[in-house]
């Protein structure tokens, strides 16, 4: 029986995939279109590599994508870019209310976290920042305090 079930339930995209699907879709966004050359640039890697995952996100069903024509997301693929952005976009939320004031520093901590986070530490995330972002009070007391 669990074989079964586990069978049904697809496991979580890997942080690779992840990355690959957000930047697509990033691309998608503000050009229009995502082009292997254009996605080896913004993840600064190797069009052979991009190559070689733009294939395998086609073949487990993320992308269509042609050869020498581009790619697109499926709805699948579009779910997976859209909790990634929402996922950063919360985080980054999150590192400024609390008073993170460097962007770098903001970027650079949502990449490391965002891949790694559990969907219940996330969901108290979220509680927290859209409670902080309705009561800035809170915050400013505890900046007070340090």
């Amino acid at each position: 029986m669990a074989a079964a079930q586990s069978s049904s339930v697809r496991a979580r995209p890997s942080v690779a995939v992840e990355d690959y699907l957000e930047k697509i879709e990033q691309l998608i966004a503000k050009k229009g279109y995502a082009r292997v050359v254009d996605i080896a640039a913004g993840l600064k890697i190797s069009q052979a590599s991009v190559t070689a995952m733009v294939q395998r996100l086609d073949a487990e069903g993320f992308i269509k994508y042609e050869k020498y024509r581009g790619m697109v997301l499926t709805s699948s693929g579009l779910e997976v870019a859209r909790r990634i952005a929402h996922r950063h976009q919360l985080l980054t939320d999150f590192l400024r209310v609390i008073g993170v004031a460097d962007e770098k520093v903001i970027y650079d901590d949502v990449e490391g976290m965002e891949h790694h986070i559990s969907p219940d530490t996330f969901k108290a995330i979220e509680a927290l920042t859209r409670h902080l972002e309705k009561n800035p009070a809170i915050i400013a007391k505890v900046k007070l305090e340090k």
